[in-house]
């Protein structure tokens, strides 16, 4: 029996942005790649406007998903508004489990003003974040992961996944961020979200080696990795290689359970 798989990380467009970014090919991509649930993303604001729409993209998201329980929602913050707890609110009516933020492409700070008063709400409505880490053509002091650590400090039953463990460049760092809260109280609270790792040989801004995705389970455990899609930039055929590869690491069985969906489920408190 193949293994059951939950993923993160799964991007939404609307029709008129990005053909291939539609929930319909989502599903068409899970069902090519055995892939049972999926995490989407709501649309970022400024898609929603390139895209010459007016609606509300978490509303958008909620309207496209409604009844399919393989598909559970993220909302996104509009971080050039000033209501962002009654942002997250609306987040967490619409049933959604999580927020997607990306410090880079969002033009935010990890740590400023906005992305707390986000945090706190979020905190307080139990809702996870999915984060960008990683180079992303934006100023580095505002998104370098180590920030992430006082994320976790001050904010310590927010949980949250460090997407893509910081990409070639910053791959320490995300861990030692992981590792540094493995005992926090009241519990680990940062996940590695396995997303978007190139194919072993290559080595382009996401590439981590096989011997770098052994080390997060070896300093973190079998509880804190979290596999991702990053649909539509990932291809079903790029998807299912990703796949193929974690499934030949010599993990645990238990550790590819984790992986593959119970540690999300777990964190979003979803039956799995």
């Amino acid at each position: 029996m193949s293994r059951r798989i939950f993923a993160n990380h799964c991007h939404i467009y609307p029709e008129g942005h990005r053909r291939n970014g539609r929930v319909d090919t989502l599903r068409e991509v899970m069902e090519e790649c055995g892939i049972e649930k999926a995490v989407a993303f709501a649309p970022f604001p400024h898609v929603m406007k390139d895209s010459g729409l007016t609606q509300d993209r978490n509303e958008y998201l909620a309207k496209k998903i409604t009844g399919d329980d393989r598909l559970v929602g993220f909302g996104t913050i509009d971080f050039e508004q000033d209501n962002i707890t009654d942002q997250v609110k609306q987040i967490a009516a619409l049933g959604f489990r999580g927020v997607k933020v990306h410090p880079a492409a969002q033009e935010i700070s990890v740590v400023g003003e906005k992305a707390f008063e986000l945090y706190a709400e979020a905190e307080k409505q139990g809702l996870f974040l999915s984060f960008h880490t990683g180079l992303h053509w934006y100023r580095i002091k505002d998104y370098h992961p180590v920030l992430f650590d006082e994320v976790a400090w001050n904010f310590p039953e927010l949980q949250f996944s460090m997407e893509h463990i910081g990409g070639y460049h910053f791959f320490r760092d995300a861990l030692a961020v992981i590792c540094n809260n493995a005992r926090h109280e009241p519990h680990a609270n940062v996940y590695a979200g396995w997303t978007s790792i190139a194919d072993v040989g290559k080595k382009d801004i996401w590439s981590l080696s096989d011997e770098e995705l052994l080390t997060v389970i070896e300093q973190t455990g079998s509880e804190m990795s979290i596999f991702g899609t990053d649909f539509p930039f990932k291809s079903a055929k790029r998807i299912k290689a990703a796949i193929d590869r974690f499934e030949k690491l010599p993990i645990s069985e238990e550790a590819k359970d984790g992986l593959f969906g119970k540690n999300l489920a777990r964190a979003l408190n979803i039956d799995f």
